[in-house]
């Protein structure tokens, strides 16, 4: 295993996770989907990122299938929509969720992004979920600096203990002021789409700074998210030369001249921006 991080409650999850956005789609191969986690897994990269959103639960049906024999070994992290949020729904997604991966708990619970349904409800609701057993920590997901401020407000809004967002070369804007208060309060980012859904793949400096540096444009990328030690980086896990490719990345250090050659063809944020989704 490579690196790892430390949540607030003193539980250690690695540093590197298997995403499954757009898996379990009907045009898709579930068990070459099923293959690549279990080839993650087997590499030692036992963290899977997956929500009831994705292919309409379709997702949550490949991670129960590839985790089968193996569920003590894997740190699940799954996703209820806002639009369920509410303190039942809550709660009736998540049992869905768990339904569907055919699991008894879920590692870490988010809310996927903040919506209509009073904040107060859906952490009262995770709570309780937590108290039963059915799932084990609870965080947010695409939550800016005010959703955060706001979140831990509430009563056991500071019982979260992550915040997944989008974040990559090219979409840095959570360093100007999100990800500094995050760290602050030691609470760890989950970066979603580190490659930008494929898109760093073809680009030119990217190519440059990776021959310079020795490693793959994907390794390049990816290990640049996990420079921070509260950083989990969450690459989609969609062949098995792609699971390698993105583990890989684990265990690579950049020195500063490679980070100072980055800062310089993706510059840092000059300000306060929207936070950047997908």
């Amino acid at each position: 295993m490579g690196k790892v991080v430390t949540l607030p409650s003193g539980t250690n999850i690695p540093s590197m996770g298997l995403g499954t956005w757009h898996m379990g789609e009907r045009i898709r191969d579930p068990k070459t989907e099923r293959n690549a986690l279990l080839h993650g897994l087997d590499l030692g990269a036992n963290l899977i990122d997956t929500a009831e959103m994705y292919a309409r639960g379709g997702a949550e049906r490949v991670v129960g299938d590839a985790v089968k024999g193996r569920r003590d070994d894997v740190f699940i992290v799954s996703k209820v929509l806002p639009h369920n949020a509410s303190f039942n729904g809550t709660i009736r997604a998540c049992e869905n969720s768990l339904q569907r991966m055919e699991i008894e708990n879920i590692d870490i619970y988010l809310l996927h992004w903040p919506g209509s349904h009073p904040l107060e409800g859906t952490i009262a609701a995770f709570e309780k979920l937590r108290l039963d057993g059915k799932i084990r920590y609870w965080g947010v997901s695409n939550f800016d600096i005010n959703d955060m401020q706001e979140l831990y407000k509430l009563p056991a809004g500071k019982n979260c203990q992550i915040n997944q967002v989008l974040y990559n070369l090219s979409r840095r804007g959570i360093e100007w002021d999100l990800l500094p208060w995050c760290q602050s309060m030691r609470l760890p980012i989950m970066a979603y789409s580190p490659l930008e859904q494929g898109r760093l793949l073809n680009d030119q400096r990217l190519e440059d700074i990776s021959k310079e540096a020795g490693v793959s444009v994907a390794e390049l990328s990816i290990a640049w998210t996990m420079r921070f030690q509260d950083v989990v980086s969450i690459p989609k896990a969609s062949s098995l030369k792609h699971v390698e490719q993105n583990i890989n990345a684990w265990n690579v250090s950049l020195p500063n001249s490679i980070l100072s050659a980055l800062d310089k063809a993706f510059e840092p944020p000059m300000g306060k921006k929207g936070l950047d989704v997908l």
